[in-house]
């Protein structure tokens, strides 16, 4: 049963939007913590690019096909799922929840679970390791973009401005960037002390959720909409993931791939990053509901871990069958 229970990392979230609930931050102290926040996120992606190696990414390249397969599904068969559940649930879900259920479709894959789920599994590590962070890269320009996109089509405000796509780049691609430049001298030092370095991971996600849930409470935001509707968004995460995890299981399958590379297409296809999501979203919805539009990925986040989870102990098995 422990797999179904929500892990450390959720239970702060938790925590998080609870001590925004009661002790929002707002002025000066909001300012001051907004600009530490944004430093940790730098050291953050500064710390992803210094522990991809550069053997990973030229091992990774020579095996186009499953990326190719991975982007595909992470950037296009989620975005049209997600306009299709919009045809779905019209006029069902406040403006803000269903922009978060938008938001979820366009993000990129996860790093650190996607791997760990496919090593798991027995799938191929290699592979999911370029495949999750070529995912993030390629996620810096293709999220905002594709935002745009869909919400323009699924009838709202679709104007995402130069300026949040430049401040994605300088809060995100700069430090990836300047942490792959610095891996040849820091690289193994970073990967030895994985676990030492992992609060910075957390905890900038963390403060971005306190920052966005801080606003939100004071904007209003459990009087927004109702229990039935977060309800709905549980709902809507379900059937997102069980479609994609079966797309990406079945499809694997059908276009020839190994039992390993079908492993690492299944984890790293249908995971959406609430590492990258969380900060882009503060650049691509300035201004607007952060808190409301944050919410869905951050349910969704718990939901996915559960039924990898699961998923993951049940590969070996079927193999020994």
């Amino acid at each position: 049963m422990r797999r179904f229970l929500p892990d450390t990392f959720t239970l702060l979230l938790v925590a998080t939007v609870a001590l925004a609930s009661v002790l929002p931050i707002t002025g000066e102290a909001a300012d001051i913590f907004g600009i530490a926040t944004r430093i940790a996120i730098a050291a953050l992606f500064f710390l992803h690019g210094a522990r991809l190696s550069r053997q990973v990414i030229v091992a990774g390249l020579l095996h186009w096909r499953l990326h190719l397969a991975i982007l595909s599904t992470t950037f296009v068969i989620f975005p049209l799922l997600g306009l299709l559940l919009g045809l779905a649930i019209h006029d069902l879900l406040p403006p803000p929840l269903y922009l978060g259920i938008l938001y979820i479709c366009v993000l990129p894959s996860t790093v650190q679970s996607s791997i760990a789920f496919t090593s798991m599994a027995g799938g191929n590590v290699a592979a999911a390791i370029c495949a999750a962070s070529a995912s993030n890269i390629f996620g810096m320009f293709l999220t905002p973009i594709l935002c745009g996109l869909l919400l323009s089509t699924s009838g709202h405000d679709g104007t995402v401005s130069l300026d949040a796509i430049w401040q994605i780049c300088l809060q995100l691609l700069l430090p990836f960037v300047a942490g792959q430049l610095a891996e040849p001298w820091i690289g193994n030092w970073v990967r030895a002390r994985k676990k030492i370095l992992s609060p910075i991971d957390r905890g900038s996600i963390l403060m971005v959720v306190y920052s966005a849930f801080s606003e939100a409470v004071i904007e209003g935001i459990w009087t927004s909409f109702k229990l039935s509707d977060v309800g709905l968004v549980l709902v809507l995460n379900v059937v997102l993931l069980a479609i994609v995890l079966g797309l990406t299981m079945f499809g694997g399958r059908r276009l020839g791939f190994s039992r390993e590379d079908e492993i690492a297409l299944t984890f790293c296809g249908s995971k959406k990053s609430l590492a990258s999501g969380v900060p882009m979203a503060s650049a691509i919805f300035a201004g607007q509901a952060m808190g409301a539009i944050l919410l869905p990925i951050m349910l969704f986040h718990q939901i996915q871990l559960m039924a990898c989870a699961v998923l993951a102990q049940r590969y070996p098995g079927r193999q020994e069958m």
